[in-house]
């Protein structure tokens, strides 16, 4: 294990200097978070289909239990079950449109990993940096247990356990444990624990978590792994997803149509469904779900004893537990519902669920439809103080103030903004296809192969992966 340990010397050395500024040192934050014997356990493995470029390129890595999809190259890193997700990444010839500039892509993006460690990350979509348009980056950066980062290049940054970098580029950052930034550009800032910050051109809505309340769910802390409620919660169901991991055959839980698709490495149990036009992501938990018509499950989320009706959304890192969904409910990155069979929770149709919301009754709860909502529940009060119908939200202009919430500027904008990702969702994930027309994710990710590679499993190598390229 020499190799490895002086692969993380190197990156740490380098996310130390990018974060100088804040005296921020890196190391007691990776040094019990990898676990050494882990590193030859599992094996990574990458997913060919004739819909996306395919070129991996590995050197000098660790990546154990990783899986990679599209265009992606690592180098100098160390990726543990991290899911690098590149099927919808820019083509040759497409044209990326950027605040009214459209700027032609000239190659295949590529997702580009160099001299960072991930640690059960998600990382999925495509840059939004329009000076790389072809270029998705993640290099001299640590990251932690099950953040999410979607479509934000970073360079020189720490990203803390269940956070969510999305749609932002990030230049020396430090994103603090289950933060949600999506702010366009950052350079050089630290971003508190707890923190839900959305930044728009004509819109901006911050939530920040009494830090009390945080600690009892995510804590972390230096020189320890991360403890709470949601680290217990994926612990407690690690295990279920190891036979998929071992075995090479594909045995589905329950039968797919042809318009569905069940990644072989998600979990299914108990009495489960999927109906036409649903995408189960990898590493998708599913135990006694209704999956109805155009929902989809995707990576690191959790759907237990739920039913979710149609075209519903429940993002990467999502957890929705004793729940009933109306038609077309967004449920953000890393929220946790967490409901109870003697506090059940429903949610009317069109509800939208802020990224990194708690939702954790301990009484019935019930969120009228079309309405917005974010923070820390528990009862019907907490509801009331953390959320706003669509239409009173609709009319806001100006600055407002609701408990631990605010927003500034237009209130129609934000509905506007959620609303064409959540389309643009939906269409990407083949929920609108009519048997005809409208194919996504969910009627193209049947034709998947997957290949297995293997680290070194002794002398001084041990737990790196051999250089490797490959090309169609």
């Amino acid at each position: 294990m020499k190799q490895i340990q002086k692969l993380i010397d190197r990156v740490t050395l380098r996310v130390n200097m990018n974060l100088r500024e804040f005296d921020f040192d890196v190391t007691p934050y990776t040094k019990n978070s990898i676990r050494y014997e882990q590193m030859t356990r599992f094996n990574a493995f990458y997913g060919i289909t004739s819909h996306h470029p395919t070129h991996f390129h590995f050197i000098h890595s660790n990546l154990s239990g990783s899986y990679f999809l599209g265009k992606c190259m690592t180098d100098h890193s160390l990726l543990y079950k991290t899911d690098v997700r590149g099927d919808e990444l820019k083509s040759k010839g497409d044209t990326f449109h950027f605040q009214g500039t459209d700027i032609p892509v000239d190659n295949d993006e590529v997702i580009r990993i160099r001299n960072s460690v991930l640690i059960k990350n998600l990382i999925h979509s495509f840059s939004h940096e329009p000076e790389s348009p072809e270029v998705f980056f993640i290099t001299n950066t640590v990251s932690g247990h099950y953040a999410n980062i979607h479509g934000s290049p970073l360079d020189g940054c720490y990203i803390a356990p269940f956070s969510t970098v999305d749609l932002t580029t990030l230049h020396s950052c430090i994103i603090g444990t289950f933060s949600y930034v999506q702010a366009g550009d950052l350079y050089h800032e630290r971003i508190p624990s707890g923190t839900v910050w959305i930044k728009e051109a004509n819109f901006e809505f911050t939530y920040t978590y009494d830090p009390a309340v945080l600690e009892k769910y995510i804590k972390n802390t230096p020189d320890q792994r991360p403890t709470g409620i949601f680290m217990d919660f994926v612990e407690h169901r690690k295990d279920d997803f190891q036979e998929n991991f071992d075995s090479a055959i594909d045995n589905p839980a329950v039968n797919v149509s042809s318009e569905s698709a069940l990644n072989r490495y998600a979990y299914v149990g108990g009495e489960t469904t999927i109906s036409d036009n649903v995408l189960i992501s990898q590493r998708a938990y599913l135990e006694n779900a209704w999956m109805g018509p155009g929902t989809n499950a995707q990576e690191n989320s959790y759907i237990i004893n739920s039913r979710l009706e149609k075209n519903d959304i429940t993002a990467h890192g999502a957890k929705i537990i004793h729940a009933s969904l109306g038609e077309r409910v967004f449920v953000g990155f890393n929220s946790f519902l967490n409901a109870k069979p003697e506090s059940p929770l429903t949610i009317g149709e069109g509800c939208m669920i802020m990224p990194h919301t708690i939702i954790d009754p301990d009484e019935p709860l019930n969120i009228p439809e079309e309405c917005i909502v974010w923070g820390y529940i528990q009862n019907k009060a907490d509801l009331e103080l953390n959320s706003i119908s669509v239409s009173d939200l609709n009319k806001i202009k100006g600055d407002v103030r609701k408990g631990r919430m605010e927003f500034k500027g237009s209130g129609e904008a934000l509905v506007h903004s959620f609303a064409q990702r959540i389309d643009r969702i939906l269409r990407d994930n083949g929920a609108y296809f009519d048997g005809l027309e409208n194919r996504g994710h969910a009627q193209e990710s049947h034709s998947i192969s997957y290949t297995i590679i293997q680290p070194h499993l002794t002398g001084d190598k041990q737990g790196l992966y051999p250089s490797m390229d490959i090309r169609p």
